[in-house]
């Protein structure tokens, strides 16, 4: 069922990113993208009837989810999270530049200079 979400968001990201002229909903799409893979990955690493892998003495080693892909979704968060603040402040710079987010707007403006 997880699957079925992560791919809906996938999908919801990449129809944003392809239909929008807004460069501000361009950074949000990329970012639903991200999640939903995020989230893919995290499905992925679930086991039923496991336990988180904190050792202790009375849980046997057998008993424990593999924690590489909550270690890998923790690093792509953080990278998603510096990907979005690099985004946010070159949009910035382009609204400082062109006065608007609109593709097509910079586009002719870009044209005429």
């Amino acid at each position: 069922m997880v699957y079925y979400i992560a791919f809906i968001l996938i999908g919801v990201g990449i129809y944003g990113f392809l239909t929008q002229k807004n460069l501000f909903k361009h950074l949000v799409s990329l970012t639903i993208v991200d999640t939903a893979v995020n989230i893919f990955i995290i499905s992925l690493g679930y086991i039923e009837g496991k336990e988180a892998p904190i050792y202790s003495k009375y849980t046997p080693i057998a008993n424990f989810v593999d924690p590489l892909p909550q270690a890998l979704v923790l690093t792509a968060i953080v990278i998603g999270v510096g990907t979005l603040a690099l985004g946010a402040s070159l949009l910035i710079k382009v609204y400082e530049k062109y006065g608007t987010l609109d593709v097509e707007q910079i586009a002719t403006k870009e044209a005429e200079e």
